[in-house]
């Protein structure tokens, strides 16, 4: 018995929000399509009807993943606001719905073309959001105070899920955060 385009496509997005999530908590290599699969409630052998490969499932999820990010910048409307609600601990202990550009950033230099091809196209819309929510100050260049300010963002919430020590990981945190304000009132 054959399955309606609506039920194929309804498959399809299930399989692509778990990957996503998966691909965030634990890497991209960190699990494997099976996984994916029976997380989705979907057969093995169901894959290639979905996917021409790993490498399409990789791209598409992180396309997913960078959904969750489009509807964070939406409702984002400064800089301030930006850097208080990514440099907390709740977002560093959900990394599987957090963003994306964070939790892939190890993997990215090991992806794919195609896959760090996404993942720049995202990063570029992130930084012209960025610089359009950093305030003027002076003669000073928006757009490289947006990548300091994105690198910086990138990297302490890295670092803070890297660490074993809870006090330095939250002061990793804390302390990028009020520097960052800080540099960009």
């Amino acid at each position: 018995m054959g399955h309606s385009k609506s039920d194929k496509a309804a498959t399809h997005t299930r399989i692509l929000n778990v990957a996503a999530e998966r691909f965030r908590e634990l890497g991209i290599e960190g699990i494997g399509v099976a996984d994916v699969m029976k997380e989705a409630g979907v057969t093995v052998g169901g894959f290639y009807k979905h996917f021409e490969s790993r490498d399409q499932l990789v791209v598409e999820a992180l396309a997913t993943a960078f959904q969750d990010l489009d509807r964070w910048e939406e409702h984002t409307d400064t800089l301030t606001e930006a850097l208080k609600n990514y440099l907390t601990e709740e977002h560093r202990d959900a990394p599987g719905t957090g963003c994306a550009l964070g939790a892939l950033l190890g993997d990215m230099t090991r992806a794919s073309r195609s896959a760090r091809a996404v993942y720049t196209a995202r990063l570029k819309r992130t930084l012209a959001n960025s610089t359009g929510l950093v305030p003027p100050k002076g003669n000073s260049d928006k757009r490289g105070r947006a990548i300091l300010t994105i690198s910086a963002m990138l990297g302490a919430i890295n670092l803070s899920r890297a660490v074993s020590d809870p006090s330095l990981s939250r002061e990793i945190l804390q302390r990028t955060r009020d520097e960052l304000i800080s540099l960009n009132k």
